[in-house]
């Protein structure tokens, strides 16, 4: 056998080997994987042979099965799609601990390294858990199941390359759906201050701003307390592209090479947000507002807007029934293109989880599977991806939902969607944008200092 020969076989054998150990052998009289049809192919992460070898399906098997899972604390869906999941799958139940999101950042390297890692963890970021070793590749899955059939964007932030960088490589997560977003507002209140549509640019928002505050109303709801992280990141992002190109900010998150947070346009959005605390557009104790308190004050009518997610759709629609509207950030120049922040709630699996196949099973379900996928709209509020041609569940008339789905639409026409800034590193979040926005709420940090803090933070974490 030539050189050339035996390269071509092991290569061949490589991929073999990637897909036989991604599923076990399914039982016989096992639930088989739901069958998709995608209509939109993409490349693979990895150059499969000339003829694919045929994979055994995954599945969670007849004997009982114990999911270990870690959940994110404040998110009904993980939990809603679980039981879903053990109605269908009788034999599958779930350990399932959960925590808020910045505890997630410093506990995931222990859970991911532990005698028993988790088979499901929500994952706050992913490349050094990846680089690591820590994470399970999920090639091998994405060709047996389909997922490389998917809309490309759906797979490409949860992808890693050799160097470190997002966007491209091998698959490390997936999303239990995409999520948006946006500012939501009080119909009521906003009636008060005369708003009778969204604004159409930043300046009209300041407009806005400004009349609910001489009104006696606090104009923006918002968390700032380190137990949940601080959620001026939100707005801060929002202006960000509002007056600037996201394709710099999602160069950042996804660590390319010479990429910085410290640019003009940038530090232009630190000080026009240092200009709406300084106008006190937001709550005085701010910096100790957790999350959960923050939705229920607005709620309850504190606050005319607020920066979130779809995630809280159906909180929403439920404690504020036909008074709650949504709007994308709108841009700074009147006909430029709204932006906004579109993610995957990702969840990954352990490189050394007992129960891989039956966690990659799940996380193919909860995207093809209609009542899984009618719980993401419902509870999640978010689009739930999955195939291309997968019909997209019913959602309630008048509901906040139909106003994020369709915001979702305007954003994936106009190419503008960036992921979180408190996912570039694993300690960002926790080390760099929660206290440098907690110093700038208490006047002991400008819009320049915050940015070059954070900025040094960040090479910080790289070059270790």
């Amino acid at each position: 056998m030539s050189k050339k020969n035996i390269s071509v076989f092991l290569a061949g054998l490589l991929v073999l080997t990637s897909l036989l150990s991604a599923c076990g052998a399914p039982a016989p009289t096992a639930a088989p994987a739901p069958t998709v049809a995608p209509t939109q192919g993409v490349a693979a992460a990895t150059e499969p042979p000339t003829t694919a070898p045929t994979a055994p399906s995954c599945d969670c098997g007849t004997g009982p099965v114990v999911l270990n899972a870690y959940f994110e604390t404040g998110f009904d869906l993980p939990f809603k799609l679980a039981e879903e999941f053990t109605k269908q799958y009788p034999n599958v139940t779930w350990d399932i601990k959960q925590d808020q999101f910045t505890n997630l950042i410093n506990e995931t390297p222990r859970l991911l390294s532990g005698d028993n890692p988790p088979d499901l963890i929500r994952l706050p970021t992913m490349v050094s858990f990846a680089k690591d070793g820590l994470l399970k590749n999920l090639d091998g899955y994405a060709a047996t199941l389909g997922w490389d059939k998917w809309p490309v964007p759906q797979l490409d932030q949860n992808r890693v390359a050799a160097d470190g960088t997002r966007g491209s490589g091998a698959l490390y997560a997936m999303g239990l759906n995409y999520s948006l977003t946006g500012v939501f507002y009080n119909k009521k209140l906003a009636a008060q201050i005369g708003m009778t549509e969204p604004p159409k640019t930043l300046a009209e928002f300041d407009d806005l701003l400004a009349k609910a505050k001489a009104a006696g109303l606090l104009p923006i709801m918002q968390w700032g307390s380190a137990k949940s992280g601080m959620g001026l990141a939100f707005p801060l992002q929002a202006i960000m592209a509002s007056v600037g190109p996201t394709g710099p900010i999602n160069d950042w998150i996804f660590q390319k090479k010479g990429a910085t947070i410290d640019t003009p346009s940038n530090l232009t959005a630190a000080q026009h947000l240092e200009q709406w605390i300084k106008n006190g557009y937001l709550p005085p104790d701010i910096n100790a507002i957790e999350y959960t308190d923050s939705n229920a004050r607005f709620t309850k009518g504190e606050g005319v807007f607020t920066f979130n997610g779809d995630w809280e759709n159906a909180s929403f629609d439920k404690n504020m029934a036909g008074n709650v509207g949504f709007f994308l950030m709108p841009p700074a120049e009147a006909g430029g293109s709204p932006a906004a922040m579109s993610a995957p709630l990702t969840y990954g699996i352990a490189a050394n989880a007992k129960n891989a196949d039956c966690a990659a099973f799940f996380l193919n379900w909860v995207a093809s599977n209609p009542g899984a996928r009618q719980i993401d709209v419902t509870v999640g509020g978010s689009n739930p991806g999955g195939p291309a041609d997968a019909t997209m569940p019913t959602v309630a008339a008048g509901s906040v939902t139909n106003e994020t789905l369709a915001a979702g639409t305007v954003i994936g026409k106009a190419g503008t969607a960036m992921d979180f800034i408190a996912n570039s590193t694993s300690s960002i979040f926790a080390q760099g944008w929660t206290p440098e926005l907690q110093k700038m709420v208490g006047g002991k940090q400008d819009a320049a200092g915050l940015l070059k803090a954070v900025q040094a933070e960040y090479e910080r974490e790289l070059a270790q």
